[in-house]
């Protein structure tokens, strides 16, 4: 299949710090040891996946004060372990999440292009911001980034790292909030640069995206919500000179597969209640209520009284930051009481909603309407087991999406951008006036 007729892609994100993943079970492996990471990447790359995606954490997540104790303790540095699965993989990108607000633009333009030229083109960087003092405490500038900022910054930051990567002469910046003069560091790699990927969903993040990104990572995995999502992406192109072809979609998704749909079902329910434990289900909801919740029994109901906080802060990462806890604890009340929900019952529901279930087939032609659609131009994958949590969608589902010919037999291109089927960069002095513009 051809770069622009290949249908469907896959992405894989270690994401490392979750409860979707499952840790406890007799085959999971290490969050830390290599092998992890190398067997994914591998059973990915064996599948014919675009990137492996590995996300950051520049602090450890905490709850109600304390290091979270039911979750992944830290992350290997994403640069490090890319620069090492370089060396045991030939085709698939290699994706590290990098924050604007906590890194320099010319120390992270360089590190980023070295993985690009060490992997001989298969490096992204997946940009993300940071404005909360929390994460702030571990570096000297703290907390300082107003939230109305981190997007200016992370804008002024993103553009001079393509002139970084662009130019053959000094660069020089003077920002409001990112200045510096340099020299480029390093040659372009056969790619020319790392391929940018961003997650954000707000007004702005869409604006930035529609700006910057090559590939936009999104939280719509449902299809109509994908169309809406990519349709107000895509009406913004022009206003940055850009095209449709100029930018992918790639929500994140999970999938639970098997041989039938009644299996999957199966499968998923067994799923929902490993990755929910019933200290995780009350952890889950101590992150809104503020409070030690243990006297409660994670088989009754949701409780009744009403959180001790004002605002969920960042402690736990983003799917709980900036919530209302009242309002939050409120309508989860509404919500468990009209399904009949105990609080695991009710946190395994809330986890699993945006999870595919279904069996080979029956998923494949699911995901056909998806390329139909035009929204999405591949899908996110975050397994729930590590290691082997890719192998029924490299060995099941994507025999079945090539069967219907919406999923290439081969990689079309050595380098990231090749694969993911984007245009070629302008050359030269042409590309750097045009991503300085």
């Amino acid at each position: 299949m051809s770069a622009s007729a290949r249908g469907i892609q896959f992405g894989v994100f270690f994401q490392g710090v979750n409860f979707h993943t499952i840790w406890s079970s007799e085959r999971s492996g290490s969050q830390h040891a290599f092998s992890s990471f190398q067997r994914i990447a591998q059973t990915a790359e064996r599948g014919l996946f675009s990137a492996f995606f590995l996300g950051e954490g520049l602090r450890l997540r905490e709850h109600l004060g304390r290091v979270h104790e039911l979750d992944v303790a830290g992350r290997p540095d994403a640069q490090t372990q890319l620069a090492a699965i370089a060396a045991v993989t030939e085709r698939i990108g290699l994706v590290a999440t990098q924050n604007t607000t906590y890194n320099d633009p010319y120390d992270l333009a360089r590190r980023l292009a070295s993985l690009d030229l060490i992997s001989e083109g298969r490096a992204g960087w997946n940009i993300v911001t940071t404005d909360n003092a929390w994460t702030g405490a571990n570096f000297r500038r703290g907390g300082w980034l107003d939230h109305a900022d981190r997007y200016e910054r992370a804008a002024e930051f993103v553009r001079a790292a393509k002139r970084l990567w662009a130019d053959d002469g000094r660069v020089e910046v003077d920002g409001r909030l990112v200045s510096f003069a340099a020299e480029p560091p390093l040659p372009p790699s056969p790619q020319g640069r790392p391929v940018l990927f961003q997650v954000g969903d707000s007004d702005q993040g869409r604006e930035f995206a529609a700006e910057h990104a090559d590939v936009i990572f999104s939280a719509h995995g449902g299809l109509e919500g994908a169309i809406a999502f990519a349709a107000d992406v895509r009406r913004r192109l022009p206003g940055h000179g850009r095209t449709r072809d100029e930018l992918k979609f790639f929500p994140g998704q999970h999938f639970i597969l098997a041989p039938t749909s009644a299996e999957a079902t199966e499968k998923a329910e067994w799923v929902g209640r490993a990755q929910v434990s019933p200290q995780t289900a009350l952890r889950f909801l101590e992150a809104v209520w503020g409070r030690d919740l243990s006297e409660l029994d994670a088989d009754g109901p949701l409780p009744r009284f009403d959180p001790v906080i004002t605002e969920v802060g960042g402690e736990r990462g983003s799917a709980f930051g900036g919530r209302d806890p009242r309002a939050t604890a409120h309508a989860w009340r509404e919500q468990a009481d009209a399904a009949g929900q105990s609080i695991r019952e009710f946190v395994i529901h809330q986890s699993s909603q945006r999870a595919i279930v279904g069996g080979f087939s029956e998923v494949a032609d699911l995901l056909v309407r998806y390329v139909d659609s035009g929204a999405v131009d591949g899908f996110n994958v975050s397994p729930w087991l590590v290691p082997e949590g890719l192998d029924d969608i490299v060995d099941g589902l994507i025999p079945e999406l090539q069967e219907r010919g919406v999923y290439a037999t081969e990689y079309t291109g050595t380098t990231l951008r090749g694969n993911l089927g984007l245009p070629e960069l302008a050359a030269g002095a042409e590309r750097a006036a045009r991503d300085a513009a």
